[in-house]
């Protein structure tokens, strides 16, 4: 076995102890306790990880996580538009058991007892916690769309929002559209999940349209009054790239639809799709409203940002999409992971009996394929303000790409490689 070099191993060293004073985890090595993980997605995976390996194995942390795999939504779009398959977005949960000694448990949390600490099993049972964490990521208002709330509706109309069998399901329905049909993507007002995602997927569709069914169209219904995220960019893509293919319609916010004909029915319109690919309105996961957590206007869950923990229930920290976002805080699987440590740090500090870090800092780093080579980003730093209370843009950081490029194509493969590996590896 080859032995790491000084020099690199100092790498290392220092490049952790940045990691470790940028969350804050001076309680790590005297923490102890047994931790409960709700979700485990970008945000729950990674504490579930950082837990154990801050506490060097002092914290016990039980994962519970209905699937039996991670299967990533960043990346999934290429899916959709046949660059890749779900094997390359999936992976497994089986490093955080035998390396990091995490307990994980394919299930269900169906209730959350806050003031006993238990939380209650689908299939029956329950676990004790000191702390607990939810990471549920989002569940969809299909009260806001009574088109789509059957079983049957939503298996024909999908949103494909949540990586798994939607995402294939959406490409069987592309692949089955002839040629000169057309394909609409609506999307909410915001805030929802990800929001150059739709985007991304409307251009990596007309990429797949311009090889293989050139007469089909794209159509953008858009709820909100303009492009959420990387606007220049993504207009320049579609003026460059797909002109006669994308058509962007602000303003258009999907308020039915009818199943049988495929039909977007608008507050002054109606638009009917070859294929109709409907993202509903988002609020939190459904167990954060049945922990008992306050949401604010019935859909985030409003938090600590030294901490993470909820402002109306002490105990419970919340992480990700489910959150009630800080100022220009994107919901992204980036920023969930950056939630991920600085609620691991906390939860040490706050179970040795001492307080999180004051001053943490978060990051996020979104890239958007608009072809099946050339990737746009968006980068921002974030930095609690003790005047506000909220965690606020740092000004001159981050920032977005001069221009689509192919080398960023091959930088977001590897940074979703990196992200998976900083989870679960």
């Amino acid at each position: 076995m080859m032995l790491m070099k000084r020099r690199d191993f100092l790498k290392v060293g220092a490049a952790a102890g940045a990691m470790a004073s940028l969350y804050g985890c001076a309680g790590s090595g005297k923490s102890s306790g047994h931790v409960v993980v709700v979700g485990g997605g970008y945000g729950g995976a990674t504490v579930a990880k950082y837990l154990r390996m801050w506490s060097e194995g002092g914290v016990q942390v039980t994962l519970v996580e209905r699937n039996p795999t991670f299967i990533s939504c960043p990346i999934s779009n290429l899916v959709i538009g046949g660059q890749k398959t779900m094997e390359d977005i999936t992976v497994s949960y089986d490093n955080l058991k035998s390396k990091w000694g995490v307990r994980v448990i394919q299930d269900d949390v169906v209730a959350v007892d806050a003031a006993k600490k238990t939380v209650s099993l689908k299939a029956g049972g329950a676990l004790s916690y000191d702390r607990l964490v939810l990471s549920p990521g989002v569940d969809f208002m299909w009260d806001e769309i009574p088109g789509l709330q059957s079983a049957d509706a939503q298996a024909k109309i999908l949103h494909a929002w949540k990586a798994g069998p939607q995402t294939v399901a959406l490409r069987k329905q592309l692949e089955a559209m002839p040629d000169g049909g057309v394909y609409a993507i609506a999307l909410p007002k915001a805030p929802y999940r990800c929001p150059p995602g739709p985007y991304e997927r409307a251009c990596l569709v007309a990429n797949y349209f311009k090889q293989n069914k050139p007469k089909s169209k794209v159509v953008i219904l858009d709820a909100n009054e303009d492009v959420q995220s990387k606007k220049a960019l993504f207009t320049k893509a579609w003026n460059d790239l797909y002109k006669g293919i994308i058509e962007y319609r602000n303003n258009s916010e999907v308020k039915d639809v009818d199943v049988a004909s495929n039909t977007a029915i608008l507050e002054f319109d109606k638009f009917k799709a070859d294929v109709l690919n409907v993202i509903p309105p988002h609020r939190a996961g459904n167990i954060a409203a049945q922990s008992g957590i306050k949401l604010i206007n019935n859909r985030w869950v409003d938090v600590n940002w030294l901490s993470m923990e909820s402002t109306s229930t002490p105990g419970i920290h919340v992480l990700g999409d489910a959150v009630f976002p800080a100022p220009t805080m994107p919901k992204s699987g980036h920023m969930a992971n950056q939630h991920g440590k600085l609620a691991a740090a906390a939860i040490l500090n706050l179970l040795a009996g001492e307080q999180p870090n004051p001053a943490p800092v978060v990051m996020n780093t979104c890239y958007s394929f608009v072809d099946a080579k050339n990737v746009i980003h968006v980068a921002s730093v974030h930095q609690y303000d003790p005047a506000t209370k909220l965690v606020q843009p740092v000004k001159g950081a981050g920032g977005v790409s001069a221009a689509r490029n192919e080398l960023e194509g091959k930088v977001a493969l590897g940074w979703a490689k990196n992200i998976w590996a900083d989870m679960l590896a």
